[in-house]
């Protein structure tokens, strides 16, 4: 590396290949964190999404109603029947509830400790 000021008046600074490394992992690190805070998050709002339409008596023959059913009952499979109340609105707010939950904990939780590295 050279240390010819490329413009005159800004100060040039030689950084040991070491350093690129931690910054490069670092930055590698904060993308990593961000993609997996970004997939909890969506996950979440689908199923928070699915409870809403359900709530609110949303039209079952409509695509984007069963898209969004479609997925909340993959994302949420591993949960459901978890609670058996015979009121249907509670437990799908609870069956579908629990895993929007579960998953921002843990994909928060996982972001926050690849970040802190």
């Amino acid at each position: 590396m050279s240390n010819i000021d490329p413009a005159s008046g800004y100060p040039t600074y030689d950084q040991s290949p070491a350093a690129d490394h931690v910054a490069r992992s670092q930055t590698a690190a904060r993308r990593t964190a961000l993609a997996i805070y970004t997939i909890a998050d969506i996950a979440a709002a689908l199923l928070g999404l699915w409870i809403v339409l359900y709530l609110l008596d949303a039209n079952q023959a409509n695509p984007f109603v069963e898209f969004v059913r479609g997925t909340a009952d993959w994302l949420s499979g591993w949960a459901q029947d978890i609670f058996t109340m015979n009121t249907e609105w509670l437990r799908i707010v609870l069956n579908n509830g629990l895993p929007a939950v579960v998953y921002l904990l843990i994909g928060h939780g996982i972001a926050a400790r690849i970040s802190r590295g």
